[in-house]
């Protein structure tokens, strides 16, 4: 396996579309990295460039040691694993594993020790001898795992593998994807829209917006510490709540009076807004006690938690509570800060102020 780097990466395609805008990244040998982002972004357009099937306006791409910006893509060792499963029907899951190794000319009896050796691996018993037709989805995709993984590749590339997937085949399948990369110590680049999928899978996650790079890190890392308020709006079910705020003496004055600490170093500017997670939050009936006085919009029972919405001087927050909390619509009560440091943005050009 090999990492891979990524430096200066830029696309313009031929109509003057910038779908790429200078992009560097450094992709650890081993990990499962995630490209996160909404539709358009230019996710995908970054993985097809790793991948030699898009060719990249400038910039460098290295798999290893090697400098890969010239070469086509069967001459870069990567595997990749599509949206669309792409197995040929004609052909028995076993045939379709073992198709690229026919293709590289491997002798017989290699390709058949590691067909067997990788279906091990995947748990394919049973399911070799079937055509595509006669699969299930998650058997289908484990099928074109088992096609890319038997070619023994330097890295992954897997473009929305999970997509077309019901809810739950795609739990079982992330999970299975993410025991196979931990037992193989595969270096994977996987591109998704869908958080969770990032969240759960990922040991560090990109996070694109239109062309460009908005942060890197941990999943805890760009939840807890969003980057920009993009990052702080995209990540998070609800997504972290963005407050109009103002220093106040020594704290942040929110919507309702609501109190909040001030984060070290922040600038004394206007203009300022801050990220706040549900549960940094909480609420409770009024008491006069300094909480910021709100009203109960909806209240979402999940079992584990529930999520209210309410309304702070027009402001929606949302606040995640314990099941047993328990209030109504219409309910009034008080919103208390109870995390560490909000974090704030400036809310003009949604970078970081402290």
């Amino acid at each position: 396996m090999a990492g891979i780097s990524i430096q200066s990466l830029h696309k313009q395609f031929p109509d003057g579309t910038v779908a790429v805008h200078e992009i560097d990244l450094e992709i650890n040998d081993g990990e499962l990295f995630v490209l996160l982002g909404p539709s358009g972004c230019g996710k995908t357009t970054t993985l097809r460039c790793i991948a030699g099937l898009e060719t990249q306006t400038s910039g460098d791409i290295r798999i290893g040691d090697k400098l890969v910006n010239d070469l086509r893509p069967g001459e870069r060792d990567i595997a990749m694993v599509f949206q669309f499963y792409a197995l040929y029907p004609h052909l028995t899951g076993r045939e379709n594993i073992g198709y690229p190794l026919r293709a590289a000319g491997v002798p017989k009896a290699e390709a058949e020790a590691r067909i067997d050796a990788v279906a091990r691996t995947m748990r394919l018993d049973g399911l070799l001898q079937r055509k595509p037709n006669k699969l299930s989805g998650g058997e289908q995709q484990r099928i074109a795992l088992a096609r890319a993984m038997v070619r023994e590749p330097q890295a992954f590339l897997l473009d929305e593998p999970l997509t077309n997937l019901d809810a739950e085949l795609r739990l079982d399948m992330r999970t299975e994807l993410k025991h196979l990369q931990d037992r193989l110590g595969a270096t994977m680049v996987m591109v998704t829209h869908d958080q969770v999928e990032a969240m759960s899978l990922g040991d560090r996650i990109a996070l694109i917006n239109d062309g460009r790079l908005e942060q890197v890190g941990t999943p805890l890392e760009v939840y807890d510490r969003p980057a920009s308020l993009f990052a702080a709006t995209f990540i998070g079910t609800p997504a972290m709540n963005i407050l109009p705020v103002e220093v106040d003496g020594g704290a942040l004055r929110g919507p309702s009076g609501l109190r909040l600490p001030i984060p070290a170093g922040l600038p004394r500017v206007d203009g300022l807004v801050a990220g706040v997670r549900a549960e940094w939050l909480s609420i409770a009936p009024p008491t006069g006690g300094g909480g910021g006085a709100a009203r109960v919009v909806a209240r979402e029972a999940l079992g584990d938690e529930t999520i209210y919405a309410v309304d702070m001087g027009g402001t929606r927050v949302h606040v995640r509570t314990p099941p047993t909390v328990r209030f109504d619509a219409e309910d009034t009560v008080d919103v208390t800060f109870v995390g560490t440091d909000p974090r704030v943005y400036h809310e003009v050009s949604g970078k970081v102020a402290a």
